[in-house]
């Protein structure tokens, strides 16, 4: 008895001091709002994407370009309201905005804004910048920036070299010179595109195609592998100082997890053939997604239709190179490790044996495992895309099977097999709904 109401006592305080928290979290946060009407005001008015200083336009050529510069200093580049209030930064770790971009021909269309990193990560690249050329954490970043690596190609070279970008990045863990020539070649912060000589690039577009490739390479995968032919990823439009522009694609996965079961099917084949796509194509590339969760994918109002959204973190594998060098068990088919943790997005894999292997199913496990089967966990959830299936499908015990065994597989080689009859069987069901 004297337990219990030493319990009920405890709870009540915690209650009583939850409460009051919660009430002095409200007042300081009207006692802030108070303070910076001013600045809220101005917050309005102005339109911060024509400062120079803001999109850190003032950085360069420590940045990820200017093509679009032209277009944010006219004005055609606008915050959308809410985006507007410099306060809300606070909350906006990964520095993503939602913004509108107009055209007089074309009318006003939304945008997507990224900085490429939250402010701790861009201000480590100045440091980065700094140590590797004075060796010290700050200094002149416009002078330092020419001391780098990123300036030392000079117009001399013709080529960009796996020797001298590899392991900058995921993008370039295992890179061939078929690939360095293709982001070269369709690097679109140059008005000179479509060659893949590096000596054809300017000085400060040839340290810009270097930093983006050494800090977050999102911007080269989107323009090396663009949508407009085909390819999963949103559309790339340009960029000024470390603000760069993409197409909006729509909301993200996430907003569709308790959609109609006709809906989160035609999304769940979408996601599988997305995982064909980036790992088996005529191009002979495999683009593994080291990074897949709800937050990284969107959907089309309209067309309805699955899109990558984050392209940082994803490793390409030159499939030619590899059956070329013939390294050890190259021709052996590798099969991804299942990893069972209480973490959300968790993911099992060695970015050296994707490099190494010419058949992969990393693609098909991530997918499995952390958007579709009862293993994915997102936000407080569990039981993935295609949770709760109709009573007929759920009797029928085929869906829940293929996802069990392409997410984590008992058989050698079951997810393999696995992946190709749910594709099947979820196309087959989206057929059937119709």
């Amino acid at each position: 008895m004297l337990c219990e109401n030493m319990l009920r006592f405890v709870s009540l305080k915690f209650g009583r001091l939850y409460r009051c928290l919660k009430f002095l979290f409200v007042v300081g946060l009207f006692v802030v709002l108070l303070m910076n009407t001013h600045n809220l005001f101005v917050s309005f008015q102005r339109n911060e994407l024509t400062d120079r200083r803001f999109i850190n336009l003032n950085k360069c050529p420590a940045c990820f370009g200017t093509s679009w510069c032209r277009k944010f200093m006219n004005g055609q580049v606008s915050f959308e309201s809410w985006g507007r209030l410099r306060l809300l930064d606070y909350f906006n770790v990964k520095n993503v905005y939602f913004a509108q971009y107009g055209e007089p021909r074309e009318g006003t269309r939304r945008i997507v804004l990224k900085r490429l990193g939250s402010n701790q990560e861009l201000a480590d690249i100045d440091q980065k910048i700094c140590k590797r050329a004075t060796g010290r954490p700050r200094c002149d970043l416009i002078q330092a920036i020419y001391r780098t690596e990123f300036a030392r190609l000079n117009g001399d070279v013709r080529l960009l070299t796996p020797d001298v970008v590899e392991g900058w990045s995921d993008l370039v863990h295992c890179p061939s010179q078929r690939l360095l020539d293709r982001l070269v070649r369709r690097y679109a912060e140059t008005k000179d595109s479509g060659s893949f000589l590096l000596k054809n690039l300017k000085d400060t577009e040839r340290m810009q195609l270097l930093m983006t490739l050494a800090f977050n390479p999102e911007p080269l995968v989107l323009q090396s592998f663009p949508s407009d032919e085909g390819w999963p990823f949103a559309k790339y439009l340009g960029a000024c100082g470390r603000m760069v522009a993409v197409n909006y694609v729509g909301e993200e996965l996430w907003s569709f997890y308790s959609a109609p079961w006709e809906k989160r099917v035609d999304l769940a084949r979408q996601l599988m053939d997305i995982a064909e796509q980036l790992t088996n194509n005529d191009f002979d590339f495999a683009l593994y997604l080291l990074d897949v969760s709800f937050d990284n994918f969107a959907v089309g109002p309209r067309d309805g239709k699955v899109i990558v959204v984050d392209a940082e973190n994803i490793i390409v594998a030159d499939k030619r190179l590899i059956k070329q060098n013939k390294p050890e068990n190259y021709d052996i088919w590798y099969e991804s490790k299942f990893e069972d943790c209480d973490k959300e997005a968790c993911l099992s894999f060695s970015k050296d044996i994707l490099c190494s292997r010419v058949t992969v199913d990393h693609n098909y496990y991530a997918i499995c495992q952390n958007l579709l089967s009862r293993y994915a966990t997102w936000r407080g959830t569990t039981g993935g895309l295609l949770h709760d299936p109709p009573g007929d499908v759920a009797r029928e015990g085929q869906l829940e099977a293929l996802l069990d065994e392409c997410a984590n597989p008992k058989k050698r080689y079951g997810r393999f097999q696995a992946a190709k009859e749910l594709r099947e069987y979820l196309t087959q069901l989206s057929n059937s709904a119709r």
